[in-house]
C-alpha cells in the first residue's frame, strides 16, 4: 500500500498587514491614550509578538463615553431606522469583502484554526450584521413599536470568539439606535481594531462605535462609567458576578453571557457515528474555548464501550498544529494563563481517580498547546465534571435511565447548553423539556444562526443575544 506524506496547506499570512502599534478608536478616529502603558498581543501558536496596543485609562474611557453620548443624541438616535440599516448593510458587505483577511488575523491573534475562522466565524459575523440591518426599520414588527433606544451601551467581549462576540453585541445595539463603547479582550484586540477601520470605511458617523483596548482595569472603567445606560458582558462567571454587583442599584440595564458545563446526552438508540461527530464538534471546536462546549458526555451504559471506541478512533484522526494550515483541526490555546488553567484541572482529574487518554499527538515546541483529552471513570464529584475547563478536555459519565441522564445533566451550577442524541422524537422532547439549559440541540451541537436567540440561566447568566429577542436588551 502506498503511503502518502502529509502536505501542509498554509493560508498566506501576507493577506494581513499588522501595524506595529495601535491606538484607541474614539469619535471616529484613532487617538493616543492618555497613558503610556502598552499591551503586547502575541501569536499563541509561536509566542511571537504581533503588535502593541494602547491601554485605556479612566480619562480615555470618559472621552469615549462623551463621544458616544454626543453621537447618540445628535446623530444616531434621531436617524430613521432605514438609514441606520443602510450603515449596517454597508458594514456587513465590507466584512464579506475582507473576510479572508479577517479570518487570518483572527487565527493569528486567537490561535484557532483557519478553517474555523474562515468557514464559521466570519460568515456568522457578516450574517449578524445583515440580519440586524434588516430589523433596523422594523422594530414595531418585532413587538417594539413604542420602545426607544437606551442610549450608550458599554460592551465587554471575550477572547474566544473576538469578532463574532463583537458582532453579537454591536449589531443589535446599532440597529436599535444605541451607540457603543466596546472593550475587547486584552489578548485578542486586533480584529476589533480592524472593525474600527471598517466603521471608517463604511462612513459610520463619528462616536457611534468607540473601541477602547486594555486589560481588566479598562473593562472595570467601562462597566462602572456613570454614563453607561446598558452593560453587556460575555466572559467568566466570576467576572460576571463582579459586574452584577457593580451594576446593582444603578439604572443600568445588564445582560450576562457567562460560563457553562454543557452536557451531551447520548441514548442507546442514537446514530453512533453521527453522535461521535457531534461530540467532537461539541468539545474540540475552537480548542474547547467555547462557553457552550459539550464538556460532559453522558452516554447510556449499554453503548458506552462501543461509542468510546469509535470516539477514540475519530480523535486519533484529528490534526493539531499550525492554525494557518487549512488541514488543522485543533489550534493553539489562547494564552499561557489559560493553558495553565487547563493543565491544573486535567491534573486534578488524574489525582482524583479519573483515567485520562490522549491520542498520539506530538505538540509543537513553541506556543501554547494541549492535546485533545478524554477522561473516563468520572463521577459527579470530580472537579473536571463540575468546573469549567475551557479547553479540549472531555469528561465521560454513564447513565442507565432517562431520568438519571437528566438528573446528572442538571447537576451543575451552570445552565447554558446541552445536546440530546436519540432517534425517538418523544424521548427528545421529554429530555429537552426537563433540561435546565438555555439552548438544547437535537442530534447536533454548536449550531448557530443569527435569527435564533442564545443565552443561559443559573450561573450561565441572563438575557438573550441573537434573534428578535436580542433587540429587547437595547430597547427601553
Amino acid at each position: 500500500m502506498e503511503i502518502f506524506e502529509y502536505a501542509p496547506a498554509p493560508e498566506a499570512r501576507s493577506l494581513v498587514s499588522i501595524r506595529p502599534s495601535y491606538d484607541l478608536f474614539i469619535d471616529g478616529e484613532f487617538v493616543e491614550a492618555e497613558s503610556d502603558e502598552r499591551i503586547v498581543t502575541v501569536n499563541p501558536a509561536d509566542e511571537e509578538p504581533l503588535a502593541e496596543v494602547a491601554a485605556a485609562g479612566d480619562a480615555d474611557v470618559a472621552r469615549a463615553f462623551a463621544a458616544a453620548r454626543r453621537a447618540f443624541e445628535r446623530v444616531w438616535s434621531p436617524l430613521p431606522g432605514a438609514e441606520r440599516g443602510k450603515y449596517l448593510f454597508r458594514i456587513a458587505r465590507i466584512i464579506q469583502e475582507r473576510a479572508r483577511e479577517l479570518a487570518v488575523l483572527e487565527s493569528l491573534d486567537n490561535g484557532k484554526p483557519i478553517k474555523e475562522t474562515r468557514d464559521v466565524d466570519l460568515p456568522l459575523v457578516a450574517a449578524h450584521f445583515f440580519y440586524y440591518a434588516g430589523w433596523a426599520d422594523k422594530l414595531a414588527h418585532a413587538g417594539h413599536g413604542s420602545a426607544r433606544p437606551l442610549g450608550v451601551a458599554a460592551q465587554v467581549i471575550p477572547w474566544n470568539f473576538p469578532l463574532l462576540m463583537l458582532a453579537w453585541k454591536v449589531a443589535p445595539a446599532l440597529a436599535t439606535g444605541n451607540t457603543v463603547v466596546l472593550k475587547p479582550a486584552e489578548t485578542t484586540p486586533l480584529t476589533a481594531l480592524a472593525f474600527a477601520e471598517i466603521c471608517q470605511e463604511a462612513g459610520l458617523p463619528p462616536g457611534v462605535v468607540n473601541i477602547v483596548t486594555g486589560a481588566g482595569a479598562t473593562g472595570q472603567a467601562v462597566v462602572a462609567h456613570p454614563d453607561a445606560d446598558k452593560v453587556a458582558f460575555t466572559g467568566s462567571t466570576e467576572v460576571g458576578r463582579q459586574i452584577a454587583r457593580a451594576v446593582a442599584g444603578t439604572r443600568k440595564r445588564l445582560t450576562l453571557e457567562l460560563g457553562g458545563k454543557g452536557a451531551n446526552i447520548v441514548y442507546d438508540d442514537a446514530a453512533i457515528d453521527q453522535a461521535v461527530e457531534g461530540i467532537v464538534t461539541g468539545i474540540f471546536f475552537n480548542q474547547g474555548h467555547v462557553c457552550c462546549a459539550g464538556s460532559r458526555l453522558l452516554v447510556q451504559e449499554s453503548i458506552a464501550d462501543e461509542l468510546l471506541a469509535r470516539l477514540r478512533a475519530r480523535i486519533e484522526r484529528l490534526r493539531l498544529g499550525d492554525p494557518l494550515d487549512k488541514n488543522t483541526d485543533i489550534g493553539a490555546v489562547n494564552s499561557a494563563a489559560q493553558l495553565a488553567r487547563i493543565r491544573e484541572l486535567a491534573a486534578a482529574g488524574e489525582s482524583e481517580g479519573a483515567t485520562g487518554w490522549s491520542p498520539s499527538c506530538p505538540l509543537p515546541e513553541r506556543g501554547y498547546w494541549f492535546p485533545p483529552t478524554v477522561f473516563t471513570g468520572v463521577t459527579q464529584a470530580h472537579r473536571i465534571a463540575r468546573e469549567e475547563i475551557f479547553g479540549p478536555v472531555l469528561s465521560v459519565l454513564t447513565f442507565r435511565t432517562p431520568e438519571e441522564a437528566v438528573s446528572k445533566a442538571n447537576n451543575t451550577p451552570y445552565g447554558l447548553s446541552a445536546g440530546v442524541w436519540t432517534e425517538k422524537g418523544s424521548l427528545m422532547l421529554w429530555t429537552a423539556s426537563r433540561l435546565r439549559a438555555g439552548v438544547v440541540w437535537s442530534n447536533t451541537f454548536n449550531v448557530f444562526d443569527p435569527a435564533s436567540p442564545f443565552g443561559g440561566n443559573k450561573e450561565s447568566g441572563y438575557g438573550r443575544e441573537g434573534g428578535r429577542h436580542g433587540l429587547e436588551a437595547y430597547l427601553g
